[in-house]
């Protein structure tokens, strides 16, 4: 089968699917399949003689509509010999070339790019749920109309969970076409490093600085509690932001900014603390807590979108609201006073993982795909 993988973000990015097609597409390698990588880039020139497919890059920072001209353009002239196209971003481009090249065309969606977009830009601030079933201006409806647009020409939908894959029904496409895979973890060799904190007690959190991940809410928590750190992987635009909120509330020795990792670095990093924390306002299936709990760090999470299909609330987890009620500084106190009971559900949240394997989401998906490439 010759695949033809489509990506926003591609290493040295940081995010889900730059850290899921190299992976994916090399197992698709090892499986005897030819695989070609489109992908956008900040540079151009990359040296990707290690990956064992073909990686063609776009200038991410070109003038829009050239931008996307010039990607329909790369896409028509790889996709010409594709058996199918595995789309992972840059759909709208996907779909348009997918006219012209008429191939079986599979759209991995892992959240909803119109609700994303529209938080990042400051036009509302509602939550994902309540972006689904509300009318917004001309300019936020454009957006669904754009995202249904291109889902429904998908001829199948792989997403990474149950809760998501009910909204994209929602938007139209039908539920046949609809796959759940859950993400799966590779076992990676890591050790524990050197945390630059004294604290008795050290949380971290993975993600992209950006306000849908709350962790101004975690600095506040780790605030009220003394000999409590934080260590905060990974970087975006609210990084100025937060190092200002750690810096009013004193807490300079107590926080670690420290930055993107790849994913062996943050696997050590995460070995090295005591509880690991997501207090997101959306995530339609963390693949990031699937690794915390691969190491046996103890997971404290929002009970939000895909995250409860995983974390089940006091038997291998501990679940929060994002709003509210249970919060991450009503519960810290618990998780501080518990070493034991948290390393409990430490211990059956890697047995739970044992459910994810990353060679399982591999076959499903590779069956996904030479089932529309036939």
């Amino acid at each position: 089968m010759n695949i033809l993988i489509v990506t926003g973000i591609f290493p040295p990015d940081i995010g889900g699917p730059a850290t899921y097609v190299p992976a994916i597409g090399r197992e698709f390698v090892k499986r005897g399949h030819k695989v070609s990588v489109v992908t956008l880039s900040d540079a151009l020139g990359r040296d990707d003689v290690g990956y064992p497919f073909a990686v063609v890059r776009l200038r991410r920072g070109a003038f829009k509509p050239l931008r996307v001209m010039r990607t329909i353009g790369a896409l028509l002239r790889q996709g010409r010999k594709a058996d199918v196209l595995f789309v992972n971003g840059l759909y709208l481009e996907s779909v348009i070339a997918n006219f012209v090249l008429g191939k079986p065309l599979v759209q991995k969606l892992v959240g909803d790019w119109a609700w994303e977009r529209a938080v990042n830009k400051g036009w509302m601030r509602d939550n994902f749920e309540q972006f689904q079933t509300s009318r917004y201006s001309s300019k936020i409806e454009a957006l669904k109309r754009l995202r249904k647009f291109w889902a429904k020409r998908a001829d199948k939908v792989i997403t990474p969970s149950r809760y998501l894959a009910r909204w994209i029904c929602d938007w139209g496409v039908p539920e046949k076409k609809v796959n759940v895979v859950y993400n799966g973890v590779e076992h990676l060799p890591f050790s524990p490093c050197d945390v630059p904190l004294s604290t008795q007690v050290n949380l971290i959190t993975v993600g992209r600085l950006v306000p849908l991940k709350q962790i101004d809410r975690i600095i506040k928590a780790v605030a009220e509690h003394d000999d409590v750190g934080l260590v905060i992987v990974g970087d975006g635009p609210e990084r100025s932001c937060l190092e200002e909120l750690t810096h009013r509330k004193g807490l300079s020795r107590r926080i670690y900014f420290a930055g993107q990792k790849n994913k062996e670095e943050t696997l050590s990093l995460m070995a090295a603390c005591d509880v690991f924390v997501l207090n997101s306002v959306s995530e339609t299936f963390p693949h990031v807590v699937l690794e915390a709990m691969s190491i046996g760090i103890p997971v404290v999470a929002t009970a939000v979108g895909g995250t409860p299909e995983v974390v089940r609330h006091q038997e291998n987890g501990l679940l929060v609201a994002s709003h509210g009620g249970a919060t991450l500084s009503k519960i810290l106190p618990k998780v501080l006073a518990s070493p034991l009971e948290m390393q409990i559900l430490a211990s059956r949240a890697k047995k739970t993982v044992e459910q994810f394997r990353f060679s399982e989401m591999v076959e499903a998906t590779e069956a996904i795909l030479q089932n529309r490439a036939h």
